[in-house]
């Protein structure tokens, strides 16, 4: 019996708005099935603004397919408050990363794989990615963080990634934050 997916999360993007975390999962599934030999990363990231009166923090979800495209859309979380602790709000980042991510539960990663399986030997693949907007630069006030938020995405599967790669949230989210 798996977890129910709370039906108050939506999720959006430029063509579509509230979209259900299903109807999320069919075009990452419609998205694979058009080239299932390609080279495929699953990636999520969460970044953050913070405002007058509020935090406003956006997590992506994007299937990308090496050279070839991706289909992407976001979710949007405002927090009634400046979070203003640099600690509070990448760790904060780091748990709605992981909440959109448990939404993708076994069978859902399952029928992912499957979709790809039969083309292995033609060079397909698939990797499921965790961005983290942080970085390990010694001018950088985040890499402090670096160990804690990298174990915690590697704890539920994820191939984590910081800054410079970890483009889904510092480049995509990002651009919904402002």
């Amino acid at each position: 019996m798996g977890k129910e997916i709370d039906s108050t999360i939506t999720f959006q993007n430029l063509s579509q708005k509230n979209m259900s975390f299903e109807q999320v999962f069919q075009h990452i599934i419609t998205f694979m099935k058009k080239d299932p030999s390609g080279n495929f990363r699953l990636m999520f990231g969460t970044d953050s603004q913070v405002f007058n009166h509020y935090t406003k923090f956006i997590t992506g979800i994007v299937i990308q397919q090496e050279r070839k495209g991706v289909w992407a859309c976001i979710r949007k979380v405002t927090v009634p408050r400046q979070m203003l602790n640099l600690h509070e709000r990448i760790s904060y980042e780091t748990t709605l990363t992981e909440e959109v991510v448990s939404m993708f539960t076994k069978d859902h990663k399952e029928q992912l794989i499957n979709i790809v399986i039969p083309h292995i030997y033609k060079g397909a693949n698939f990797t499921i990615e965790g961005h983290i907007d942080i970085g390990s630069g010694k001018k950088n006030k985040t890499r402090v963080f670096v160990k804690e938020m990298v174990s915690r995405l590697e704890s539920i599967g994820l191939k984590p990634k910081i800054k410079p790669e970890s483009f889904v949230a510092s480049s995509y989210a990002n651009r919904f934050t402002k």
